[in-house]
């Protein structure tokens, strides 16, 4: 296959939301590829896409349709030929992508811990009793409300700023935020890491995925450049795992993937929503076998919840 390189006729358009950690995310892609072909910025156009789920900040993501509320517009205008790739975080999208586009290109996986953030406290257990943390993934909410039942839980939506926001207007007392965020957004020093062992995190979270169309051979060439292949083997398990859960962002679901050695580790988790009841559970295997792993582990997690366990 021969390489096209994209003149300023054919800008190579990259599709993104518009928040600043949405932008940071396209950027590095841009640079990747600049990198990856010696092409000029000017080859590239960052093309901002509004979602709903970004637009839709008074409700909770459950009741305006969940996960697809922050891809669908970025994937109508791939579909469309207005993009021509579409970066997302990959702890935001739903494990199927609409027919004729496909996610293969990962970048290397940033720091995958949750980071405990307020202006009180440096650890969930220092939180007074009582005390309001603000959250909008049931997953942080359900692991919390397992940990501490006595603590208030409110919705708290938007990007890192606002949320750093609501917290200095006192509208609560903590929040969570990915570590792999605030770290590219400079602000590291806001959150405190919380170890894995301690709060296991969302499927994907760290990872940036970069989506096309199924036919786009150009994108296809340029994007296989870039991929991070261990990154895209902890996905496809962690992935697989979240699939077989039917997951959605209705269903309380953790789970991480680790490479050692030739070996694949994942370990897997599911709460009740009111974190009234947790099963979690691990599994080791081949590296190549990462999402049949997945799959097993979940059908694990699930014979030991049985039947109603989500309610």
């Amino acid at each position: 296959m021969t390489y096209t390189r994209p003149t300023p006729a054919s800008t190579f358009k990259i599709g993104t939301r518009g928040s600043p950690l949405a932008l940071w995310q396209a950027h590095e892609v841009r640079a990747k590829l600049m990198a990856a072909f010696d092409l000029p910025e000017a080859a590239f156009e960052i093309v901002v896409i509004k979602v709903t789920g970004d637009m839709v900040q008074d409700r909770a993501l459950k009741e305006i349709g969940g996960k697809g509320l922050f891809t669908r517009e970025i994937e109508e205008a791939l579909l469309d030929g207005s993009i021509d790739i579409a970066v997302h975080s990959m702890k935001d999208m739903p494990v199927l992508q609409p027919e004729g586009l496909v996610l293969d290109c990962y970048l290397e996986r940033a720091d995958v811990r949750d980071g405990f953030v307020s202006l009180k406290a440096h650890h969930i257990n220092d939180l007074a009793q009582g005390a309001v943390v603000g959250s909008s993934s049931l997953r942080r909410r359900a692991q919390l409300a397992h940990r501490r039942p006595d603590l208030q839980l409110v919705e708290f939506r938007g990007n890192v700023q606002t949320r750093m926001k609501k917290l200095g207007e006192g509208v609560a007392d903590a929040t969570f935020l990915a570590m792999a965020g605030v770290t590219r957004l400079g602000m590291a020093e806001v959150a405190h890491p919380i170890e894995v062992a301690e709060m296991l995190p969302a499927v994907a979270q760290g990872a940036i995925g970069v989506e096309r169309r199924m036919v786009d051979t150009r994108a296809a060439e340029m994007l296989a450049a870039i991929h991070h292949g261990p990154t895209g083997q902890q996905l496809a398990a962690e992935r697989a795992f979240l699939a077989r859960l039917d997951g959605s962002c209705e269903t309380p679901i953790a789970g991480l993937a680790v490479l050692v050695g030739d070996e694949l580790w994942l370990r897997g988790e599911i709460l009740r929503p009111d974190g009234g009841r947790v099963v979690r559970g691990d599994i080791n295997g081949p590296i190549a076998e990462g999402a049949a792993l997945g799959v097993s582990l979940a059908d694990q997690l699930l014979a030991e919840a049985g039947d109603g366990f989500f309610g």
